[in-house]
């Protein structure tokens, strides 16, 4: 299953979306209880969110749901150094949102 990161924002007129969804603080906050195992790397020079999600789901459009893990906002470039998380399982992920 591939969820969008709209896919639980609220909508306005014209079907348009608006802001962003409650998922970033979901997923964060069953990291911090446990509820989402992750594995953890130091971002290297010319990493970028969406080759990692490609490499660790098989699909790079799930990126948002490292950033979200890592606490960055949603940016597909983030600077070398940078300490990112990856959920292990999407079900776990998934299970919270």
């Amino acid at each position: 299953m591939s969820l969008s990161r709209y896919s639980f924002s609220k909508k306005i007129r014209g079907g348009k979306y608006y802001g962003t969804s409650n998922v970033n603080h979901k997923i964060s906050a069953a990291i911090k209880s446990n509820r989402i195992k992750v594995d953890t790397i130091i971002l290297a020079e010319g990493q970028r969110l969406d080759h990692i999600a490609s490499s660790a789901y098989g699909n790079s459009s799930l990126w948002w749901i490292i950033a979200a893990a890592s606490n960055i906002g949603y940016g597909l470039q983030v600077p070398a150094g940078t300490l990112i998380k990856i959920p292990t399982s999407l079900n776990q992920v998934y299970s919270v949102i």
